[in-house]
C-alpha cells in the first residue's frame, strides 16, 4: 500500500514520464508497456515507450506501437539518451535486471529521474525508487492491470488498453496452461473480457500470423535439430547461425520453439541454443519442481522463473552446447525423479 501511495503522489501531476522493457520484448513487456501507456497519456501525461532492441512483427497491432522507439546504438543513442535524462518517471517494466537493456542501463541507472520497476521474475537488482515485484504473478500485464486498479483508475482501461495487458497475460500463462495461471488471472481476464477485449482475434494476431518461410523453418527444426536425452527427461534444439540466415529468420521467429521440446511425453526439462554471432543466446523451461531459474544462473549467466528462464554464453555453439551436456549428470536425480 505504501508504493501504491508514492507512486499516486507520484503521478499526480503531469509528467515527462519514459517506458522501458526488455532486450527482444515479447508480448508481455510490449503489451504491459503499451497498455501502461494508453493509461498514463489518458491521465495527461506526456508518454515515450523505448525498446532497447527491435520485437517481432506479430506484435505491430497493439495500440501505440507505432509511437515505440526502438533504441539502435548506431542510430539514435543520442536522442534515447537525451529521453532518459529528461523523464520525470522512468518506468522499467518486465526485466529484474539493468543488464536487460543493455546499452540502455548506465543511462537508467544515472538518470535522475523516480525509477519504477514493475516485475515478475525472481531476484530484483535494487536500482529503483518505487518497486512492485510480485514473483506470483503470471505477467507484468497482470501487475500493470492491478496498479491501474489500486490506483482508482481501473474505468480508464478499455479496449486498446485491455488488448495490450491480455496479449501480455495470454502469453505469459502459455493461454492459461502454466501453473501460474491463478484465480486473480482468470478474474482480470473477466474485466478485460467486460470492456470488449476480442481475445480469440488476439490469439490469432499472436499465434496464427506465421510466414511461410517461418512455418518451413519450424519443420527442419522440429525434424533436424530436436535432441532428445531420455536417460535425463531432457530434450534441446540447437540451432546455428548459418541455419538461421538460410530460412531468413526474423525477430521471434525462434519464440516457443523451446516448448516443442518440453512437449515431448516424459521430458521435464527442455533447452533452446541459438548462436546468434556475437553470443549463444538460451531459453529453458521445465515442469514440476526442476528450476530453470537456479541451472542458469549457475552455468549461463541468467535466470527468469522457476519453470522457464534465460542464459547467455560467448562460447562457441558447439562449445556451448558441450557444457550444456556435461552438466546434466549432476542434476540427473533432480529431473528422472518423479514429478
Amino acid at each position: 500500500m505504501q508504493q501504491i501511495t508514492a507512486l499516486k503522489e507520484l503521478l499526480q501531476e503531469p509528467k515527462e514520464i519514459l517506458i522501458t522493457t526488455h532486450h527482444k520484448p515479447d508480448a508481455d513487456a510490449l503489451g504491459s508497456s503499451l497498455g501502461l501507456a494508453g493509461y498514463l497519456k489518458k491521465k495527461g501525461h506526456v508518454v515515450t515507450v523505448v525498446t532497447p532492441s527491435d520485437y517481432p512483427d506479430f506484435l505491430n497491432w497493439m495500440n501505440g506501437n507505432n509511437e515505440v522507439i526502438t533504441y539502435d546504438p548506431a542510430v539514435n543513442d543520442e536522442l534515447v539518451q537525451k529521453l532518459i535524462n529528461q523523464a520525470n518517471v522512468i518506468f522499467c517494466l518486465d526485466f529484474s535486471s539493468l543488464s536487460r537493456i543493455n546499452e540502455m542501463g548506465p543511462y537508467v541507472r544515472e538518470a535522475p529521474g523516480t525509477k519504477v520497476l514493475v516485475d515478475h521474475h525472481l531476484e530484483p537488482e535494487n536500482f529503483a525508487q518505487i518497486c512492485f515485484s510480485d514473483t506470483n504473478a503470471a505477467a507484468t500485464a497482470e501487475l500493470v492491470f492491478e496498479l491501474i486498479r489500486d490506483l482508482g483508475d481501473q474505468s480508464l482501461i478499455d479496449v486498446h488498453i485491455g488488448e495490450c495487458l491480455y496479449a501480455g497475460i495470454m502469453t505469459d500463462t502459455g493461454s492459461f496452461r502454466h501453473p501460474s495461471t491463478s484465480r486473480n488471472v482468470h478474474l482480470i481476464i473477466a474485466e478485460l473480457l467486460h470492456v470488449g477485449v476480442n481475445t480469440s482475434n488476439i490469439h490469432r494476431l499472436i499465434y496464427d500470423s506465421h510466414t511461410e518461410t517461418r512455418l518451413r523453418f519450424l519443420g527442419y527444426v522440429l525434424k533436424d535439430k530436436l535432441t532428445v536425452l531420455r536417460e535425463f527427461r531432457t530434450a534441446y534444439i540447437a540451432i546455428t547461425a548459418d541455419e538461421l540466415k538460410k530460412y531468413d529468420s526474423k525477430t521471434g521467429d525462434t519464440e516457443g520453439l523451446v516448448n516443442f521440446a518440453l512437449s515431448i511425453e516424459g521430458v521435464v526439462f527442455a533447452a533452446l541454443i541459438i548462436d546468434r554471432n556475437n553470443a549463444v543466446k538460451m531459453s529453458f523451461r521445465s515442469v514440476g519442481d526442476f528450476s530453470v531459474n537456479d541451472f542458469a544462473r549457475k552455468h549461463f549467466q541468467g535466470g527468469g522463473h522457476r519453470n522457464a528462464a534465460g542464459g547467455i554464453s560467448y562460447d562457441s555453439l558447439p562449445e556451448t552446447v558441450a557444457k550444456f551436456l556435461k552438466t546434466l549428470p549432476e542434476y540427473k536425480d533432480q529431473l528422472t525423479k518423479d514429478n
